[in-house]
């Protein structure tokens, strides 16, 4: 049951708990069987995109979905005064392979501008303001990520507003924009 005033937790239905315990068996039976062929691809995914294979496979279980969009916010970007990444920033972005790349920026920078400048990046939209309720984060994100579906977006930012816009629109995950763009 989802809509208005459901918050995403726990069905209340009748068999909850053989649903959960069955869902437990059946994946503790499939984690030590699964293929190295599996494992294998999964490591190469996470490389593509740039991010570790212990945050990748967290999100692959808790979705069930591979990653087919970031979400960098500004911040996590470093944008400098002239709407440009720093060129370290750049280069791991522009690395991403097989995934979309968006930004949501705060003013005063411009997104057609950040766009422009910032060949590695897919779209860029203006960010949620501080005061935005949960429905208008849900709706800015929304706009800019469009018909991707929100469970394979992942956030990376630097501050916990940042974390939010993966909550309100029930984004796959957040990875604090240190550990993405960790050297090594």
């Amino acid at each position: 049951m989802s809509g208005l005033g459901h918050n995403g937790g726990p069905t209340m239905e009748r068999g909850r708990g053989w649903r959960r315990y069955a869902w437990k068996r059946a994946r503790a039976e499939l984690l030590p069987r699964m293929p190295i062929e599996v494992v294998r691809r999964r490591v190469k995914r996470a490389r593509e995109l740039g991010i570790d294979y212990k945050s990748y496979a967290g999100i692959r279980a808790a979705t069930g979905r591979d990653v087919i969009a970031l979400l960098f916010s500004d911040n996590a970007l470093r944008l400098m005064a002239d709407a440009r990444m720093p060129a370290d920033r750049a280069a791991v972005v522009e690395a991403v392979a097989s995934a979309d790349r968006l930004a949501l920026v705060h003013a005063p920078h411009v997104p057609q501008v950040v766009l422009a400048r910032n060949p590695a990046l897919a779209a860029v939209d203006h960010a949620p303001g501080l005061t935005a309720t949960w429905g208008e984060v849900r709706e800015r994100v929304q706009q800019l990520k469009g018909a991707l579906p929100a469970d394979g977006v992942v956030v990376i930012g630097e501050t916990w507003l940042e974390r939010e816009w993966c909550e309100a629109a029930r984004l796959a995950g957040y990875l604090p924009a240190s550990r993405f763009f960790a050297e090594g």
